[in-house]
């Protein structure tokens, strides 16, 4: 029983990163071919695909009556993409941040995850406050399209957003990737959920930290695999651009769908411990990438060792809390 449940688990977040892959590809792909500017695309389609798994996650545990778990997978995402994705990506090579929208961008991962804080600060995340939430997702993706549009011609993310939306796939393929995603993505999520529900059971674990560990470093690897890549390529921005648009979607739509589809009360925990750990996280990120002195920061391997100790650390707190 247990066994099949870490198989099914396994295979769920396969499965949940696949579709989530080919549904972007796909979309991006149509998209294109319907004239969008790839620029818009990769802030929009490709950005928010990044927080796709979680989306479907947050969903699936909601319905299932664990909205403790699509919380702790919003939070813990942000960690870990933080402090793992972050982390491992500069000690490989170290993060040169020199697009202006992304030092601009980034004091906007401190605001939502303070909105975080006071939304959750009554331990009750009620559905007016996921309406709220879900609106402000879709004002900031407007509003950063509209920047988008006002940067400078010679900003480096503009380049690397235009490489990474998909050119020359056909109309007919585009449409087939994004109805595949579209039907894989919540079938995944639902195997995915159903048995980490089991398997936190078995060993005594509550949904919250199932969505803290397990699940929000699962669906935490499409951003590990794109900023990776990214580097790899010399696309530093976009590898930062990917990990700062997925924690503020994670907290606008990822947080916004508990509240709507499961509103009630929420595991202390959330705010006493988890809470000051994404935002002492979100902190120290915005410390090490914004530059006091005018010029393009950079985030070395050192500060990389030091964000992957603060996983470990992380790790550890949640597991002996068990």
């Amino acid at each position: 029983m247990l066994t099949t449940n870490i198989i099914i688990l396994i295979l769920g977040l396969i499965g949940l990163i696949i579709s989530a892959d080919k549904f972007v590809y796909g979309a991006a792909g149509l998209a294109r071919n319907l004239g969008i500017s790839p620029l818009i695309i990769g802030l929009t389609i490709v950005a928010m695909g990044s927080s796709a798994p979680e989306m479907m996650v947050a969903i699936s545990a909601s319905l299932n009556g664990a909205p403790n778990t699509a919380i702790g997978n919003a939070i813990g995402s942000n960690i870990t993409n933080i402090t793992l994705v972050l982390g491992l990506t500069a000690l490989l090579k170290p993060l040169l941040v020199g697009s202006a929208t992304i030092r601009r961008e980034i004091p906007m991962v401190l605001i939502t995850t303070i909105l975080a804080g006071v939304v959750l600060w009554d331990l009750k995340l009620e559905m007016y406050e996921g309406v709220i939430l879900l609106l402000l997702f879709f004002i900031t993706i407007l509003t950063l399209t509209i920047l988008a549009l006002k940067r400078p011609s010679n900003d480096p993310i503009a380049e690397e957003h235009n490489d990474d939306v998909p050119e020359g796939l056909p109309t007919w393929k585009a449409v087939a990737w994004l109805i595949f995603g579209m039907i894989a993505l919540p079938v995944s999520s639902s195997y995915l959920v159903d048995s980490a529900v089991v398997i936190a059971q078995y060993y005594g674990m509550s949904d919250l930290v199932i969505g803290l560990t397990i699940i929000a470093i699962g669906t935490s690897l499409p951003e590990l695999a794109a900023s990776i890549t990214g580097v790899l390529k010399g696309e530093d921005d976009l590898a930062m651009g990917n990990i700062i648009g997925s924690n503020i979607f994670n907290i606008l739509a990822v947080l916004s769908l508990p509240g709507i589809l499961a509103p009630g009360m929420i595991d202390p925990a959330i705010i006493s411990r988890d809470f000051y750990y994404m935002l002492g996280a979100t902190i120290v990120m915005l410390l090490m990438a914004i530059s006091f002195r005018g010029r393009p920061s950079r985030i070395n391997r050192i500060e990389g060792c030091i964000l992957l100790a603060g996983f470990v650390a992380y790790q550890i707190i949640i597991f002996s809390s068990i």
